[in-house]
């Protein structure tokens, strides 16, 4: 039992008096939206923040929780979406992975490793050896290795993040009826997931956090999907938030066309258009395909087959400098590790990709490149002391303005944005949002690909839904009529 959790970073509130318990032989989801607090609170849970206030108690007793020792000495587990585990290892040698036992002499005991794997496969009935090199095994059985090795280490309460994000069908039905014969053996399970369909087939309850606060917690046959939706988007009243229907043609040739592009396992036979001022927006779960897309289009990522238009010219782009002299720009997800060089201060970010371009000779035109960083940090309203300051000092907001003054320094004809927003607090939403209207409204393609269906609303005039790698439905905004649309669009339903 979690009581009346807070916890802040920088002045910011991420939860706010939080409450949330889980019952021995209970499967608990936990859901909300991007910044809903969900990640945090379970990161206090398993001792990697501190909580500012609230308690913890296990089986009724008072805890303190402080480091992940803590919370591992009180049995509690964290399987990340990200695997932990090391392909060419076995099963055996990555479930005790830093806590092999040793011989009389100090070396590996690898025959006993192996009889305590073989018995808690057989104890949890999977069916895989302890002996199996996790890389020849399929993803499903990852998963379950990673369980296994959490469990190996005496778990009462098992927190699963996203757990069947790169599972296929299958591999999902296995996972589930492990986690079935999991609860019957009384552990607790903590399922947090974005996907709908599989919350109400494998979990008891649902609670659900918004904006760092508890909103409901409902028992799985009491509720309903339209009620535990509603639960998660709430209503925002915000005006930056309200859509403004934009002018735009097209009866012209698209800026950008995508035509049968498929890349790896989570790009299959997508296909889209982008007309000159337009805001196309892509909504999905985690997984369903659409960063891939992006990367893929980008060069990042290896294509396998479709083609790119640009203006109705077909473009080869293997690599980011040929999506770049395509005419495209990219804002990534992640901007503090992919968008940013954080220690580099503010105006060497913003020149970075064109600094060709600002030489005299062969040493770089200082006062061009001042001019050029001044004119984005004031365009932009980047809240910083000077050009000079260091990228890390700013906050998230900021960071996010110069990664997209970076690439608009390249003056892109075409414009794909990764959750733009994310992590920024609501002044910084409203001003990136209103950039992103002026791009358009100057006659550029914008993709904007997001979590967060307000922002989605608000900035698109048409929408894509992603599911499973492909696009399942497109939708022009004036036939979205609320949020709960757009959620059961990005379900397949």
């Amino acid at each position: 039992m979690m009581e009346n959790i807070s916890k802040s970073f920088n002045g910011i509130t991420v939860l706010d008096s939080v409450s949330f318990s889980v019952k021995k032989g209970e499967v608990h989801a936990l859901m909300g939206g991007n910044g809903a607090g969900k990640s945090t609170l379970m990161k206090i849970l398993t001792g990697v923040y501190s909580a500012d206030q609230g308690d913890i108690f296990i089986d009724g007793k008072k805890v303190e929780i402080h480091n992940t020792d803590d919370a591992r000495n009180n049995y509690i587990s964290m399987i990340f979406q990200e695997f932990s585990l090391i392909p060419s290892l076995t099963v055996a040698q990555n479930i005790f992975l830093t806590r092999e036992s040793k011989t009389s002499l100090g070396l590996l005991n690898d025959k006993q490793c192996i009889e305590e794997t073989e018995k808690l496969l057989e104890e949890l009935d999977v069916d895989i050896h302890p002996n199996d090199i996790v890389g020849n095994l399929g993803v499903g059985y990852w998963q379950m290795t990673e369980i296994a090795k959490a469990l190996s280490q005496e778990t009462k309460i098992l927190v699963m993040d996203e757990p069947t994000s790169s599972l296929t069908q299958k591999e999902t039905e296995i996972l589930f009826s492990f986690i079935q014969r999991l609860k019957n053996k009384g552990y607790a399970i903590i399922y947090i997931s974005h996907r709908m369909e599989e919350i109400f087939e494998i979990c008891d309850r649902i609670t659900v956090l918004r904006d760092g606060k508890f909103v409901a917690t409902e028992e799985c046959r009491n509720t309903d999907l339209d009620t535990v939706i509603q639960h998660i988007v709430g209503r925002d009243s915000n005006k930056a938030f309200e859509w403004k229907e934009r002018p735009y043609s097209t009866d012209v040739t698209p800026v950008l066309e995508v035509k049968n592009l498929q890349a790896g396992s989570k790009v299959k036979d997508v296909s889209f258009k982008v007309f000159p001022g337009e805001i196309l927006g892509i909504a999905g779960l985690m997984g369903s395909g659409r960063s891939e897309t992006a990367r893929a289009i980008f060069g990042i990522d290896a294509k396998e087959g479709g083609e790119i238009l640009i203006n109705g010219e077909q473009k080869t782009i293997k690599t980011a400098p040929d999506a770049i002299d395509a005419g495209l720009a990219l804002i990534p997800e992640d901007r503090r590790m992919q968008g940013l060089i954080l220690e580099h201060s503010v105006k060497e970010n913003i020149i970075l990709p064109i600094l060709s371009k600002l030489k005299k000779g062969p040493v770089l035109d200082e006062a061009k490149a001042n001019e050029m960083a001044s004119h984005f940090v004031e365009k932009l309203r980047i809240k910083t002391d000077d050009i000079f300051k260091t990228s890390r000092l700013l906050s998230g907001g900021n960071q996010q303005k110069i990664v997209l003054a970076k690439w608009l320094a390249n003056n892109p004809e075409i414009l794909i944005l990764d959750e733009p927003t994310i992590g920024v607090d609501i002044g910084a939403k409203t001003e990136i949002i209103d950039v992103i209207r002026e791009l358009a409204d100057s006659g550029k393609a914008i993709v904007v690909i997001s979590s967060e269906f307000p922002e989605l609303m608000a900035l698109s005039d048409r929408v894509i839904a992603m599911h499973n790698g492909q696009v399942v439905k497109e939708l022009r905004r004036t036939e979205i009529h609320s949020e709960e649309e757009l959620q059961h669009a990005i379900q397949g339903n």
